[in-house]
């Protein structure tokens, strides 16, 4: 598990992003427990595709200018692993 930190409800505030992958059965979850979110990532999905379902997701609780470097963020951090 990898714990990464960024900056999403402002600025000044950094909050802490898990990042967990499971090898064997081929996803990866990403969790942030202080907007209350997470999501299961599954490595078959495409970049765009996914980029457009974690802003979707992400928007239910963050604001969008907030949510697409975010998710940007969310993808760099994903592909590293």
């Amino acid at each position: 598990m990898k714990i990464r930190k960024a900056n999403v409800l402002d600025e000044r505030t950094t909050t802490n992003v898990y990042i967990y992958e499971n090898r064997k059965e081929e996803y990866i979850v990403i969790a942030v427990p202080d907007l209350e979110w997470s999501y299961l990532v599954r490595y078959e999905e495409e970049i765009e595709t996914l980029r457009t379902k974690l802003l979707v997701s992400l928007r239910k609780t963050v604001v969008n200018e907030q949510a697409e470097p975010f998710v940007d963020k969310l993808l760099y951090w994903t592909r590293e692993m």
